[in-house]
């Protein structure tokens, strides 16, 4: 009787454990990858491959368009006429039309 509350105690202890650990584990890479500043010189346009959105949370406390360049990601101020220009942009351009239906299904918030 008593090794099975042992067991039973034992059991819980490492599911909650592992509770824990994969909830800090999601907590660090929504942090990691979140934008905290913006970048401070317009980027060219010919790097850009698409844009994401990132909405202000607890987490990531800045609202941002991250473009996603040839050389990672940039976070961008939609506040910022030149930023919502490419949004505008690539989201007119014809390859956009052909894949957003595609994007949305794959990627959520992801345009190419």
């Amino acid at each position: 009787m008593v090794s099975m509350r042992v067991t039973v105690m034992a059991a819980t202890l490492v599911t909650l454990a592992v509770l824990c650990i994969n909830y800090l584990f999601f907590l660090f890479t929504a942090y990691i990858f979140c934008c905290r500043r913006y970048v401070h010189r317009k980027i060219p346009f010919s790097e850009i491959k698409g844009f994401s959105l990132q909405k202000s949370t607890d987490l990531c406390p800045v609202r941002a368009i991250i473009f996603h360049t040839k050389n990672g990601k940039r976070c961008a101020d939609p506040s910022l006429k030149w930023v919502m220009d490419y949004v505008s942009y690539i989201l007119k351009s014809e390859e956009c039309h052909k894949v957003l239906f595609i994007c949305f299904l794959r990627c959520g918030l992801w345009f190419w």
